[in-house]
């Protein structure tokens, strides 16, 4: 049997805008699976980074179930989703998120802070060597590159050891060249730590990484098992 690490399950989400009630997703039932790595692809507006809030339960669903480990995220207060989503998701964001007032290497060691993590900052430490930012640890965001925020999100991201590791559009704000670096890093880490990967992407090189692409259009989802190019 498949060890399912994600489960969707006619998941659907429903916001409400200044026009009214707007349907983002409409009955969205996907498995991944320990280990894989899905790319999330389709034009902009088709709900691929709405469908990775889902999966990390930073959006929560108006209809249908999302599971995660075994777990249903639908089920669970606020308090449970966020130590849940804590203790066994990391996410990357395209725009990075770090913490403007603290360093690099206080950045990667915050999430493991919070969870009671007593070495934190030699954990810290050896994710930002793995991400090539040894020696910029002491340095602000401010000081670093955009290549080189990323890098610390990625660091900080899989520092706590995340089954399951979620990327939203993270080459989106780079160059070619530090897009390709954060791609290998990436898949790098994902390799290292055994993680389960999704990523949103519009970069076709990027999506042909992943062992899975599922396409999204208009809120709905097709799902394609083999590597497929993106859209």
């Amino acid at each position: 049997m498949t060890d399912t690490v994600l489960s969707l399950t006619d998941a659907r989400l429903s916001l409400d805008g200044n026009a009214g009630r707007v349907d983002i997703l409409h009955g969205i039932t996907l498995d991944v699976a320990r280990g894989e790595s899905v790319g999330l692809v389709g034009p902009s507006g088709s709900g691929k980074s709405s469908l990775l809030m889902l999966m990390g339960g930073l959006e929560r669903a108006t209809g249908g179930t999302v599971t995660a480990l075994g777990q249903d995220l639908t089920a669970m207060d606020e308090d449970q989703l966020a130590r849940f989503c804590r203790d066994h998701m990391g996410v990357v964001f395209q725009s990075f998120h770090l913490i403007p007032t603290m360093t690099a290497l206080e950045n990667v060691a915050t999430p493991l802070e919070l969870a009671g993590a007593r070495d934190a900052f030699d954990r810290a430490a050896a994710e930002l060597e793995a991400v090539g930012l040894a020696h910029r640890a002491g340095h602000y965001p401010r000081q670093l590159s955009g290549g080189e925020q990323q890098r610390v999100a990625l660091a900080r991201a899989s520092a706590p050891r995340p089954e399951i590791l979620l990327a939203d559009e993270p080459t989106g704000n780079l160059d070619e060249t530090n897009g390709a670096a954060i791609i290998d890093m990436l898949f790098g880490l994902r390799d290292r730590h055994g993680a389960t990967l999704v990523l949103v992407t519009h970069s076709e090189p990027l999506a042909q990484r992943c062992d899975r692409v599922v396409s999204l259009r208009d809120g709905r989802a097709v799902d394609h098992p083999q590597k497929a190019a993106a859209e």
